[in-house]
């Protein structure tokens, strides 16, 4: 699948993007300017997303959002489920009308319908990282009032290595499958998984209320 690039849409288009001093989230601003959107870049110094108030206050004006963080000093099971309940209230708040957050392979289901996580050979040690995305996703879909259209996205098992990235459409290789199933062995650049997400968020949105992996094309 490749990205949409009708200029006479996308000129009044608005996203912000949360964590967008990570790679995913610097891959998806490049991506969404290379369009023609507008991109507000909001990092952890501009807001707190466990704060509704803070979620509200920079994302008001803005027709989408995609929300790309993580806290390394948090308890994950405590900081995605206060992050996903904070960004549903204050998005609600700024009359924000589509989210994609980006979430964790390890919680898909793989072809066998068992959970990545769960496969034979998977790495255990970072079980409570992954069951605390699961929990932030979770809590997104109890939290998201009705007017919030959400999706969340993840590679379909992990992000290829490679340089710092930029917008798929300057000149970036891959494009992206959608939805694909967990598989430990996918990889997928930065620059084409930010070309499924800025599809998903302002574009053209498929999914709704779910989350679903993105694999290579």
């Amino acid at each position: 699948m490749t990205k949409h690039s009708e200029q006479d849409e996308t000129t009044a288009k608005k996203l912000i993007v949360f964590g967008a001093r990570g790679r995913v989230g610097r891959a998806v601003a490049a991506e969404a300017r290379a369009r023609g959107y507008a991109v507000t870049e909001a990092g952890r110094a501009d807001a707190d997303v466990t704060s509704a108030a803070d979620v509200a206050r920079l994302a008001a004006g803005h027709d989408a959002a995609v929300v790309a963080v993580y806290d390394a000093q948090a308890v994950p099971g405590v900081f995605f489920p206060a992050a996903a309940g904070a960004v549903a209230a204050g998005l609600a708040e700024a009359g924000v009308a589509r989210l994609v957050s980006v979430g964790l392979a390890s919680v898909l289901p793989t072809e066998s319908g068992a959970a990545l996580m769960d496969t034979p050979g998977y790495p255990q040690e970072w079980r409570e990282f992954y069951a605390g995305h699961g929990a932030g996703t979770d809590a997104l879909r109890a939290a998201a009032p009705t007017g919030l259209d959400w999706a969340v996205l993840s590679p379909a098992g992990d992000f290829a290595e490679a340089p710092a990235p930029a917008a798929a459409s300057a000149g970036a290789p891959g494009g992206y499958v959608l939805p694909a199933p967990a598989d430990a062995a996918s990889r997928i650049t930065h620059a084409a998984f930010a070309m499924a997400v800025v599809d998903e968020a302002v574009t053209a949105p498929t999914l709704h209320a779910v989350h679903a992996g993105v694999g290579p094309a």
